[in-house]
C-alpha cells in the first residue's frame, strides 16, 4: 500500500493596512472597515489524511497556540464537517511561527488553511460555498484568510470586495512579544472626530503605482492603535523605532494586536531595517517580508 501524501498549506499573516471602526452594534460585534495584505511569512500546515481527526503543533510559538478544541484549526474542522456529512479528516500538523493573538490573523489564517486541506481532501471545489460558510462561523477573520489575497472587508470581516492587485510593498513586521485579546482591544475603542476618506475598493484599483497607494494609506487609520497603547503601551515604543528608521514610507499598527509594520521603497531598505531592529532590540519578533498576496 502507498503511503497516504498529505495535503499542505502555508497560513500566511494578514496584516491591515488601514482599519477604521465604524460603530458598535447591538450584538457586541464592531462594524469595520480594512485594507488587507498578506505576508510572504506565515504559518505552515499540513493534513495527512485518516480515520480520526487529531492536531499536533510545534514552533516557536505552539505553546501560547495549543493543540486543544480552543485552536481553530479544530473549530473549522468542526464547522465544515457539520456542513459535510461524511467528511474526510485525518491528521493535521501545524508549525506555528507567527506570534499568537498578535494583530496578524495567525489564527484565522491556520483555520483557513485547514479549510482549504480539507476541501482538497474531500475534493471540493476552492469556492464551494461550504467553505465560507463554514470560515464565517469560525471567526471573523477566518473568511479573508481563505483566498489570501488583498481585499477591503467590511462587516465583521465576512463581507469582502474583490481581490486587489496592490503595488509590491517590501515592509518589516515588528511585535515586542506581547499578546493582546481582541475583545479587550475593541473594548476600549471609542469614536473619532477625525474624518477620512473611505475605503473604496474602486479607488484603490486605480492606485497602480507605490507612492500612490503609500498617500492613500496615509488618509486612513487603524482605529485601535489608541486602545492597544493604552493596554500595551510597548507599542508605542515600537511605533517611535519604526518611525525613527530611515527610508520608512510609513509605520502603523496592524490589526487589533500588538504587531506594528512599516513599509519600505525595496526589499533590501526592509531587509536593512529588520537586520538594525534585531540588532537594538534583540527581545522583538522582526521580520522583514514583502506585503501582497498569493
Amino acid at each position: 500500500m502507498s503511503a497516504t501524501v498529505p495535503f499542505v498549506e502555508n497560513a500566511p499573516a494578514k496584516v491591515n493596512l488601514s482599519l477604521r471602526v465604524l460603530g458598535r452594534r447591538d450584538d457586541g460585534y464592531h462594524e469595520i472597515e480594512s485594507l488587507v495584505a498578506f505576508a510572504d511569512v506565515g504559518d505552515f500546515l499540513s493534513l495527512t489524511p485518516g480515520d480520526e481527526l487529531s492536531l499536533a503543533v510545534q514552533g516557536p510559538h505552539a505553546a501560547q497556540a495549543g493543540e486543544g478544541a480552543g485552536n481553530l484549526v479544530l473549530k473549522a474542522a468542526a464547522a465544515l464537517a457539520a456542513r459535510l456529512p461524511g467528511m474526510r479528516t485525518g491528521a493535521f500538523w501545524l508549525d506555528k511561527q507567527l506570534p499568537v493573538a498578535a494583530g496578524l490573523g495567525g489564527g484565522s489564517a491556520d483555520a483557513a488553511a485547514a479549510l482549504r486541506a480539507l476541501g482538497r481532501a474531500n475534493d471540493l471545489a476552492a469556492d464551494d460555498p461550504r467553505l465560507y460558510e463554514a470560515a464565517r462561523v469560525t471567526g471573523a477573520d477566518v473568511p479573508v484568510c481563505l483566498d489570501p489575497r488583498p481585499r477591503v472587508m467590511r462587516g465583521i470581516g465576512e463581507v469582502l470586495s474583490a481581490p486587489l492587485a496592490l503595488p509590491a510593498l517590501p515592509a518589516v513586521l515588528v511585535n515586542p512579544r506581547i499578546a493582546l485579546a481582541t475583545k479587550a482591544v475593541f473594548a476600549g475603542w471609542a469614536p473619532s472626530v477625525e474624518r477620512y476618506d473611505a475605503c473604496d475598493p474602486a479607488v484603490i484599483a486605480r492606485l497602480t503605482d507605490r507612492e500612490g497607494l503609500l498617500q492613500f494609506l496615509m488618509r486612513q487609520p487603524n482605529d485601535l492603535e489608541f486602545s492597544a497603547i493604552a493596554l500595551a503601551p510597548d507599542i508605542a515604543e515600537v511605533l517611535h523605532a519604526l518611525r525613527g528608521l530611515p527610508g520608512r514610507g510609513l509605520a502603523r499598527m496592524s490589526g487589533s494586536g500588538a504587531t506594528c509594520f512599516a513599509l519600505f521603497a525595496s526589499a533590501a531598505k526592509a531587509i536593512e531595517a529588520g537586520n538594525a531592529l534585531r540588532a537594538k532590540y534583540p527581545r522583538w519578533w522582526v521580520r522583514a517580508t514583502a506585503l501582497g498576496g498569493r
